[in-house]
């Protein structure tokens, strides 16, 4: 067997593995028994620099087509996927999906609010955009209170069994590295663009050299913060 076809069959097998988990995410949605189904999730909540994006999406598997769902056949934990494959899934979800709500909170509102109280608000304000009547509403990890207005259920590692919670996670993900690609132009020396604000080595160090700009969260209250004494 040559090199060539060992690395094809290879490819093709991780292919089948990855649509294998992604049936799986769309079986759990399923179970519920409902029409539609409505996942959430959020980007950059751990993040030192930067917004936080909030994204939830309704899908309809009523109609959702045997082309959407070969097209989001690559679904799993964002976190497991490439910049490149992400970008790749954001259109195929924004097709298939019936509704989708994108809530984006800034620095400052989170400095003020504080972080906890600004994800739960903006995965809230984002569930409710998408939510219909009947719908089976699904929240990566979270709780969102009393206040919510839609009934909902918390679940932990949602972005790796759902595979709505897995599209509205693309979705802030997508929409959050773009945000950061674009700030690194205007803030640059913090490598905004490989490390989207996240608490990397060589992001700890720039801060050290540099201080925080104006990206920066100052009432994150995570080690690297601590240490820097910010």
């Amino acid at each position: 067997m040559s090199k060539a076809s060992g690395s094809g069959r290879k490819a093709s097998a991780a292919v089948k593995r990855r649509r294998r988990r992604a049936a799986r995410l769309f079986r759990f949605d399923r179970e519920f028994g409902a029409r539609f189904v409505a996942g959430c999730d959020e980007a950059g909540r751990g993040s030192l620099a930067g917004p936080l994006v909030a994204a939830a999406v309704l899908i309809d598997y009523g109609s959702l087509s045997l082309r959407d769902r070969r097209a989001l056949g690559e679904l799993d934990d964002s976190k497991k996927r490439s910049p490149e494959e992400r970008e790749e899934l954001y259109p195929a979800v924004l097709r298939a999906a019936a509704r989708v709500a994108v809530t984006v909170r800034c620095v400052r509102g989170i400095d003020e609010r504080g972080l906890h109280k600004t994800n739960l608000a903006a995965l809230r304000r984002s569930l409710e955009r998408v939510a219909v009547p009947g719908a089976v509403c699904l929240v990566d990890g979270f709780r969102l209170g009393p206040s919510c207005r839609v009934e909902h259920h918390a679940v932990v590692d949602g972005d790796a069994r759902s595979a709505a919670i897995a599209a509205a996670s693309v979705i802030a993900k997508v929409t959050r590295d773009r945000y950061m690609r674009r700030a690194d132009e205007l803030y640059p020396g913090f490598g905004f663009a490989e490390n989207a604000g996240y608490s990397t080595a060589e992001h700890r160090a720039a801060i050290v050299e540099r201080g925080p700009s104006a990206l920066h969260r100052r009432s994150f209250q995570s080690v690297a913060y601590t240490q820097l004494a910010l």
